[in-house]
């Protein structure tokens, strides 16, 4: 059920999710799934961290098995290529599909979305700076090279989804060019 949450939420928006919907797309009962959620807030709040699940099974913890810093990061983004490719969503990236909707709403959902947005970020952040530490990389200002390297991922996300079968390669091209600074 939360599977479905999650490709209604990749497609529509989490405002897309209902109990209604739900019964209607998994053959459950409105009733039964509202006793299980008992509010739509909750059940937003649970398909979030369902998909956050996927996203850390289907991009972080596969790319963990490669040497840290500039190796790994490296892996982070090639699962996130697949991730963004396959995809995993219905819809392509959950989080760019759903932060904008949230964006600027204040309420748990919101805090949930920013909330996995920054874990994102910081698991980026922490490659970056141990490529910087052991001399991989130098001159790189983390938090901005982070900053764009999202900015990137989301924005070939999009493209993604309208179409631009180029739009992964041409991000990677960027970000490469990011991480090429000389020791």
């Amino acid at each position: 059920m939360l599977r479905r949450a999650v490709d209604i939420a990749s497609l529509e928006g989490l405002g897309g999710v209902s109990f209604g919907r739900l019964a209607v797309d998994t053959g459950l009962s409105k009733a039964g799934i509202q006793t299980l959620f008992r509010t739509k807030e909750t059940l937003q709040l649970a398909t979030v961290e369902f998909a956050r699940e996927m996203f850390i099974d289907a991009v972080i913890r596969p790319a963990r098995t490669a040497p840290a810093g500039i190796a790994r990061l490296r892996a982070l983004l090639d699962r996130w290529v697949v991730y963004a490719e396959t995809p995993l969503f219905a819809g392509g990236c959950f989080r760019v599909a759903n932060l904008a909707e949230f964006d600027s709403r204040a309420g748990p959902v919101h805090d949930a979305l920013f909330h996995d947005q920054r874990e994102w970020r910081e698991v980026l952040a922490a490659e970056l700076r141990k490529a910087v530490e052991s001399g991989e990389l130098a001159g790189l200002d983390v938090e901005l090279t982070v900053f764009q390297i999202d900015a990137l991922l989301c924005a070939a996300n999009t493209a993604l989804q309208s179409g631009d079968a180029e739009a992964v390669g041409k991000a990677r091209r960027i970000i490469d060019g990011l991480m090429t600074t000389p020791p």
